[in-house]
């Protein structure tokens, strides 16, 4: 079954692969369900979210007191810097990648310490070390915004160094669907005494993003006191976004094709780049990460001159890089035009290529 693009709502010459939507869209059982909900939109929503949370854990073989339900990741990141580990304590995260953790650690006047990355890569083995003298940590895998997921062995570095401190250790799973299916993640070690929690979306495979809705699962104590901070707040996911979030669970299908069609146009773009001179990060999502020289000129200009939105990575603290999500063959094509013009590429000793 051939996936078709769901209907936009920006202005037809705006291109949007800055923010790692779906091209491919929500199921249709998911928009169905959405819009039946609305209907009730007179009365408040579950509370519990009992219903999302019960799809959850059904389909990932966990209890249900280990999944709490959200409006979005964005909420879970605030409620484990607020209810999770030694509060006196500031957190830990690496350096270069997405800003949330640090953001809302100091808003709850935690502070946070960065772990400079190795190159472009997590140094997790300085992240697991420091576990020992922080309150909580935080670490994105897949890594947004380079792409790239843990090793197994580093994956095991850090678990287990959370559970010799009892710092709580939360992982952000958001790109995982887009993974090969033995990437390492938080329901491989629920079993190991350590406190961890892993933060999911149904922004992004299931291209629920307007809705705004995501789960964390993990170890029962750490999500029962996400979920008693999330009492002050009960109603932050609405009906419709419960509602689809169900029937997206129920859709596997749906899901597979997303997987597929997005790893097969992720290569695609790759060799696309590769074709003009271009190299990008490794990566398992749906977004590649392009070296430009100047990231933030590229990404000012290709917007105001060629209307297409990209991320600068320097935003996150990898500067020298672009985040470019995987949208459709035309768009990626306008793209790579745009990116002649404003980042052209320049032969180099050896025969590479690099960006002037």
């Amino acid at each position: 079954m051939t996936l078709a693009p769901p209907p936009t709502i920006a202005p037809p010459d705006l291109v949007r692969l800055h923010l790692s939507e779906s091209p491919y869209g929500p199921s249709p059982l998911a928009l169905a369900a959405a819009h039946e909900a609305v209907d009730a939109t007179g009365t408040y929503p579950d509370p519990h979210r009992s219903a999302p949370a019960r799809a959850v854990a059904d389909l990932l073989g966990v209890r249900a007191e280990q999944v709490v339900v959200a409006n979005g990741s964005d909420e879970l990141v605030l409620l484990s810097a607020l209810a999770l580990g030694d509060v006196d304590r500031p957190g830990v995260t690496t350096a270069g990648t997405f800003p949330g953790y640090r953001i809302c650690l100091e808003n709850v006047r935690r502070g946070c310490r960065e772990i400079p990355l190795t190159g472009t890569r997590p140094d997790t083995a300085a992240l697991a070390d420091a576990l020992g003298r922080a309150g909580i940590g935080y670490v994105c895998n897949p890594h947004n915004p380079t792409g790239d997921a843990l090793t197994r062995a580093a994956f095991d570095g850090l678990v287990e160094r959370s559970a010799a401190t009892g710092t709580p250790l939360v992982v952000d799973e958001a790109y995982l669907d887009f993974a090969p299916p033995r990437t390492p993640g938080v329901l491989d070690y629920l079993d190991s005494g350590a406190p961890v929690v892993a933060l999911r979306t149904f922004s992004k495979a299931h291209g629920l993003a307007g809705l705004r809705i995501g789960y964390a699962v993990g170890e029962a104590g750490a999500i029962a006191r996400l979920r008693a901070v999330q009492g002050s707040m009960p109603f932050s996911v609405n009906r419709a976004a419960q509602a689809a979030a169900v029937a997206a669970l129920s859709d596997r299908g749906h899901l597979e094709r997303v997987r597929a069609a997005n790893a097969a146009a992720r290569e695609e773009f790759r060799a696309a780049l590769a074709a003009r001179g271009r190299h990008a990060l490794p990566s398992v999502t749906n977004f590649l990460a392009v070296p430009v020289e100047d990231s933030a000129t590229a990404e000012l200009l290709l917007e105001r001159d060629h209307g297409i939105l990209v991320r600068d990575a320097g935003r996150f603290g990898l500067p020298g890089h672009l985040r470019i999500s995987v949208g459709h063959p035309g768009e990626l094509t306008r793209l790579l035009d745009a990116l002649d013009v404003v980042a052209p590429t320049r032969v180099v000793r050896g025969g590479a290529s690099s960006s002037t």
